[in-house]
């Protein structure tokens, strides 16, 4: 099993940039796909990025491409997003995921982070 704990979630404003963290305990870490999800205020969670096991390979939700870049560091069992160019429609809970199967596959992701804010203002 991993456990994941996110930060670096807060307040920004429209245009301003965040970059979160996702840290997992446990020896495995590089074994698991690592996604990103987000859940705004009424609406359903949302599969917005991932990468593979070994970071070669990473997908990237249309509404996020070009402005969001995920990336990990197997050697400090961490998963990180840089979010620039925010905009209010980014305003949400964001979770990191583990996925042990294929890392574009939202329904693979079973280990879940505690959720990190990210509000963005206009």
């Amino acid at each position: 099993q991993v456990q994941l704990v996110e930060s670096g979630g807060g307040l920004v404003q429209a245009g301003g940039s965040l970059r979160l963290s996702c840290a997992a305990s446990g020896r495995t870490f590089s074994s698991y796909a690592m996604g990103w999800f987000r859940q705004a205020p009424g609406k359903e969670r949302e599969f917005i990025v991932a990468i593979s096991w070994s970071g070669v390979s990473t997908y990237y939700v249309d509404s996020v491409k070009g402005r969001f870049t995920i990336s990990r560091d197997n050697a400090k069992n961490t998963v990180y997003l840089q979010m620039n160019s925010l905009k209010p429609e980014d305003t949400a809970v964001y979770y990191c995921a583990a996925a042990l199967g294929r890392y574009t596959v939202p329904q693979n992701y079973n280990y879940w982070g505690q959720g990190t804010q990210v509000t963005v203002s206009s």
